[in-house]
């Protein structure tokens, strides 16, 4: 029995979400930043109104997400932010994992001599290991991640589609 083949590349052709990533990795963070739009322009209540159809909701979600695209990163980085605050054991194994792999590599491989015990640094990361990956699965990051996903993608394209486009923009859309 042949197995399903979904066409994700006509999926996302539609959505122009090829091409819409490519530039942010060759983007410092302070570059990507500097086209942060006014909140006063991002929560313009003036311009919310319901999309005629579904050709003008995917017009508008184009045009606002390259518009707004700094204002959605800050948004995705509050929700971040928001959602290890909430669950404190999974910030423990973040700051847990990283803490422990900078002391271990300050020991710049040699053992660590704690009294007459000599333990080397395959056993730190080890136990390490052993410590965090229990830890990890109990502070849930798969459930924290699909969260994060959910309330980013509803807020982000429930703005992008809902914002208007401003006058000028339908102006320059026009062939002449």
């Amino acid at each position: 029995m042949a197995g399903i083949r979904i066409p994700f590349d006509a999926l996302t052709s539609r959505m122009n979400l090829s091409g819409r990533f490519e530039g942010l990795r060759n983007q410092s963070v302070t570059s990507r930043f500097a086209n942060l739009r006014p909140i006063s322009e991002f929560f313009d209540f003036k311009r919310l109104s319901k999309p005629a159809n579904f050709s003008d909701c995917q017009s508008r979600v184009n045009y606002n997400l390259g518009y707004f695209s700094s204002n959605y990163a800050v948004i995705f980085v509050m929700l971040s932010v928001y959602s290890l605050l909430t669950n404190l054991m999974l910030l423990f194994v973040i700051v847990l994992v990283i803490g422990g792999m900078y002391g271990i590599g300050k020991l710049q491989g040699n053992d660590l001599e704690i009294g007459e015990r000599r333990i080397t640094t395959s056993n730190l990361y080890t136990t390490l290991l052993c410590i965090a990956v229990p830890l990890g699965f109990w502070a849930s990051p798969i459930s924290t991640v699909l969260w994060l996903i959910g309330a980013s993608g509803v807020t982000i394209l429930g703005h992008a589609s809902f914002m208007d486009k401003p006058i000028e923009s339908a102006f320059s859309e026009e062939a002449v």
